[in-house]
């Protein structure tokens, strides 16, 4: 491989970026991107996808299991006591309670079980309790890290170390999307009512070494979800398309040059561009929305930007082809002030999660659709602050959460995975962040160990060079 080669070189849509002599630099750009656009690097998928697309409920800050889902009938008897030595087991804590005694704190929520499974669920998720029987509960989740970007970057990068592709951006590479209208992965971020102090890093949704054409779009609320999308006053739609036909030609004569695969991101951002002019006004205008959908979804989903109106832009994506539909919640970051600042997202997300699940499911888009929702890690037993007081709260714990997921071939109505009396650790059946995302690689049919891209000589994968697998008793 010369130092101008790339690992796509030897690709098909290489191969009609170069010119061979017979005219295929010729060909207009309009018929290379109808052939080529919405394709991913796999021909065809490792075995038969059981989901089409995702959307992915990023909850971001940490939400506490111990109060939404993991439930311990006998820890309010506990509160009070020092947290023993052989359940500890030498877990590394944060700054913030390394210093003080390690005083278990109970529950701050009822639970009750719901549906015909019986799931436990807190009080304060009462439409999520509602749709138990159509969710899959992993509560045996665990991760490496302990504070919030290393956690963050690695449960979706599935590095701690900023600068790896998103699991969004490794789904966009294999697949690409049903929608050439729109990109593959798109990203919305919830626009929260008071300033957020939880920060969210683009490179959440980056495309890290593979090329920019396969990260995340992330679209913003209000007039222009996309900035700089329209054409200046002055232009209109014929001289735009004829000023992008030249610069293609120009792009493409460079790329012949010097196989750079970011011209060929180049051209083809262009003309998605060019396209989104028509498809995303439509797509972000909820006009036609009927009053029942809105109330399905709760009082904040006429509100541009909350996490409600994104779960209902979330269904129109889906409904369009768009293959990873990612959305951020942030705030779950709970180090005081649990009873308060906890419903208050619980009062965010809960309706419209629920809604999202039903609505999927009555349009039929549910069973080919997979629904991920969960944060970074888990909020620890021990307390912080006057357990008396409202200003009580958890600190971060990565030994063991819940995550949750719906349709797109895994069990409904399940639980997998469980943890100590204290939920502090995993009792049986661990569920890695390595294996979490293998699994949603392979319901889209894809092996995580075969989606692998050349980059500084090493074959580099989502999912790392630890052996890590699907977990198989959450497949339906």
């Amino acid at each position: 491989m010369t130092p101008l080669q790339h690992p796509d070189a030897s690709t098909r849509r290489h191969f009609l970026g170069r010119g061979t002599g017979i005219g295929l630099g010729a060909i207009a750009l309009s018929a290379m991107q109808s052939e080529v656009d919405g394709a991913g690097i796999l021909e065809s998928t490792h075995f038969a996808a059981r989901a089409k697309r995702v959307i992915y409920l990023t909850q971001s800050g940490g939400p506490s299991q111990i109060e939404l889902f993991d439930w311990k009938p006998g820890l309010a008897k506990l509160e009070g006591t020092l947290l023993p030595d052989s359940i500890r087991n030498g877990q590394r804590l944060t700054s913030m309670t390394a210093n003080q005694k390690q005083i278990v704190m109970g529950p701050r929520a009822k639970f009750q079980r719901c549906g015909q499974s019986g799931a436990t669920v807190g009080e304060w998720l009462p439409h999520i309790g509602g749709v138990a029987d159509d969710l899959c509960f992993i509560k045996s989740m665990y991760t490496e890290y302990i504070n919030h970007a290393p956690a963050m970057t690695f449960m979706l990068t599935g590095s701690q170390i900023p600068g790896r592709p998103s699991v969004g951006a490794w789904a966009s590479y294999g697949l690409g999307s049903e929608n050439r209208n729109l990109p593959d992965y798109i990203v919305l971020v919830s626009r929260m009512k008071r300033p957020s102090d939880q920060p969210l890093y683009e490179y959440y949704w980056g495309s890290g070494f593979l090329p920019s054409r396969y990260q995340g779009v992330k679209f913003r609320s209000g007039s222009e979800p996309v900035l700089y999308l329209n054409d200046p006053h002055g232009v209109s739609r014929r001289t735009r398309r004829q000023m992008l036909n030249s610069l293609a030609d120009l792009n493409r004569i460079r790329h012949q040059q010097t196989g750079d695969p970011e011209i060929d991101t180049r051209i083809r951002q262009y003309e998605m561009s060019y396209r989104m002019q028509a498809s995303v006004p439509e797509l972000m205008d909820l006009s036609g929305e009927t009053p029942a959908t809105f109330d399905l979804y709760g009082p904040e989903s006429r509100r541009p930007g909350s996490y409600a109106a994104n779960c209902i832009l979330a269904r129109r994506l889906a409904e369009r082809g768009v293959r990873f539909i990612q959305l951020f919640h942030p705030d779950w970051d709970h180090h005081k002030k649990m009873t308060a600042w906890c419903p208050d997202r619980c009062r965010d997300t809960d309706q419209p999660t629920a809604g999202l699940i039903q609505d999927l499911k009555q349009r039929g888009l549910l069973d080919d659709t997979l629904i991920v929702w969960g944060g970074e890690f888990g909020r620890g037993v021990v307390g912080q602050g006057d357990f008396s007081s409202p200003e009580a709260g958890r600190d971060h714990h990565p030994r063991c959460f819940t995550y949750f997921l719906a349709g797109g071939g895994v069990k409904s109505g399940f639980s997998y995975g469980s943890t100590d009396d204290y939920s502090y650790n995993v009792a049986t059946d661990g569920v890695h962040v390595h294996d979490l995302q293998a699994t949603i690689l392979h319901l889209l049919g894809i092996d995580h160990r075969k989606l692998t891209y050349r980059f500084q000589g090493l074959d580099m994968r989502l999912t790392g060079v630890e052996e890590h697998h699907p977990v198989k008793g959450i497949l339906g």
